[in-house]
C-alpha cells in the first residue's frame, strides 16, 4: 500500500484535524482516509481531478465489513494541480465536518460510530506537508 500511514495518532470527537499538501502537477486523484484500520475506515475522502468517471469532484465514503458503503458527494473542488491547500475535519458520533480551502463544507454521516479513529492513511497524487491535531 503506499502513500503515508499514521498509526496510533488518536483523533477524537471535539478535535480539529488539519491536513495540508500539494496535488502533484499531473495529479488524477488522491485520498485521505481515516478509521481504525485499512479494513474499517469512516472517511475516505477523495478529490478526483478526473478519476473513476468523475471530474472535479470529492467523493466520500466509507469502507468497511469488506465492503465499500455509499458514495457521497458535496462541496466545492477548491483544489488545483500544483496549489497547496488546506482541510479542516472535525466530528462527532454522528458525521464528519470536512471544511475546504474556499469554505464549502462536506457533511459526511459516521458510519462506524467511533468516538476516536487512530489510522490514518494519505494515497495518490500528492505531497502531504502537514497532519495537525488539536
Amino acid at each position: 500500500m503506499a502513500g503515508v500511514v499514521v498509526m496510533n495518532m488518536s483523533f477524537k470527537v471535539g478535535q480539529t484535524l488539519t491536513v495540508t499538501g500539494v496535488p502533484n502537477a499531473d495529479a488524477s486523484n488522491f485520498a485521505i482516509n481515516i478509521g481504525n484500520s485499512k479494513d474499517e475506515l469512516a472517511l475516505h475522502m477523495n478529490p478526483r481531478f478526473d478519476a473513476h468517471g468523475d471530474s472535479r469532484a470529492v467523493v466520500c465514503n466509507s469502507f468497511h465489513g469488506g465492503n465499500w458503503c455509499e458514495e457521497h458527494r458535496e462541496g466545492g473542488f477548491p483544489f488545483n494541480l500544483g496549489e497547496e491547500f488546506k482541510i479542516l475535519m472535525t466530528f462527532t458520533k454522528e458525521e464528519f465536518e470536512i471544511t475546504l480551502s474556499d469554505g464549502s463544507q462536506i457533511h459526511f454521516p459516521n458510519r462506524l460510530g467511533g468516538e476516536k479513529y487512530i489510522y490514518m492513511h494519505f494515497e495518490g497524487d500528492v505531497r502531504i506537508h502537514g497532519v495537525v491535531v488539536k
